[in-house]
């Protein structure tokens, strides 16, 4: 690594830490020819499989794409910065074991409702609303009733154990 400072070609790593969920590494490096500190940020470079989109186009993985729209569903409630980061890094790590190069967009909205699922309801009711285009308040009841229903399913088997 060179050196920022005065560009000597070669640094010392003096302390490696991981950080983000054990998916970066933060390095502490030191010149030996200025005697200057710097940190450095390494992750592994992954190749995320393409989007397949309704109409037939492909696009690359966006990952500000996908935390924009849990972001916008998830507006207003009381989930926390950590809890969709680990979200995030969920539902890519399904798109980096996935087999697939390419990925349709179908199964990248599930996986997103699967997490919102788990995180807020009303989260999810938000982004399924106009991932599956409800076009009247039937379309939001029925989800909702489904909702309902699986709650108190949930609540049962919990409450007999």
């Amino acid at each position: 690594m060179y050196c920022p400072f005065c560009t000597a070609n070669d640094t010392k790593v003096i302390d490696s830490r991981l950080i983000r969920e054990g998916n970066q590494t933060r390095r502490r490096r030191e010149c030996p020819d200025c005697k200057e500190r710097f940190t450095t940020y390494e992750t592994a470079e992954l190749s995320l499989p393409r989007i397949i989109k309704r109409d037939g186009r492909r696009s690359p993985f966006s990952k500000e794409k996908l935390r924009g729209g849990i972001l916008r569903a998830l507006e207003k409630r009381p989930v926390s910065i950590e809890q969709i980061e680990t979200s995030i890094a969920r539902i890519i790590r399904k798109a980096m074991t996935c087999s697939d190069r390419e990925i349709p967009s179908s199964q990248m909205g599930e996986w997103v409702m699967e997490e919102l699922h788990q995180l807020d309801k009303v989260a999810y009711v938000r982004f399924a609303s106009v991932y599956r285009c409800f076009q009247d308040i039937d379309e939001f009841s029925r989800e909702i009733n489904r909702l309902t229903k699986h709650a108190k399913r949930t609540k049962k088997r919990t409450s007999h154990t």
